[in-house]
């Protein structure tokens, strides 16, 4: 059984920092893509990062400078430290993999960026 679950989350002023940890297991983590989506009141779920099983990582234009996505395979734990957080990165955050051709996601956790 796939789960995957978050932490990290929850209230800070504009220009803080939050660290982010989504731990998984029944999956081969080492071999793994592993990606962070975030959903906004009313709005589409967004991809915001992404690392391959090599270390390689993608970030969306919106957080490029300020999130860092890395991964620790001997804790099969993935993590996104966002720094200079502002009121728009105000969102529920969803750890995702794809495995097996099946698509996973994590229960989400709320990051909330007061002005």
């Amino acid at each position: 059984q796939v789960r995957l679950v978050e932490s990290g989350g929850g209230l800070v002023q504009s220009g803080g920092s939050l660290r982010l940890s989504c731990t998984a297991s029944g999956i081969a983590f080492a071999r793994s893509g592993m990606n962070w989506y975030r959903q906004a009141p009313e709005k589409q779920r967004e991809l915001v990062a992404t690392v391959t099983p090599g270390g390689g990582t993608n970030y969306a234009n919106s957080v490029k400078g300020r999130f860092t996505i890395s991964r620790d395979n001997a804790k099969n734990t993935v993590h996104l430290q966002m720094n200079n957080l502002k009121p728009e990165d105000t969102a529920v955050y969803y750890c995702n993999t794809v495995y097996l051709l099946s698509t996973y996601w994590g229960q989400g956790t709320q990051v909330t960026v007061s002005s």
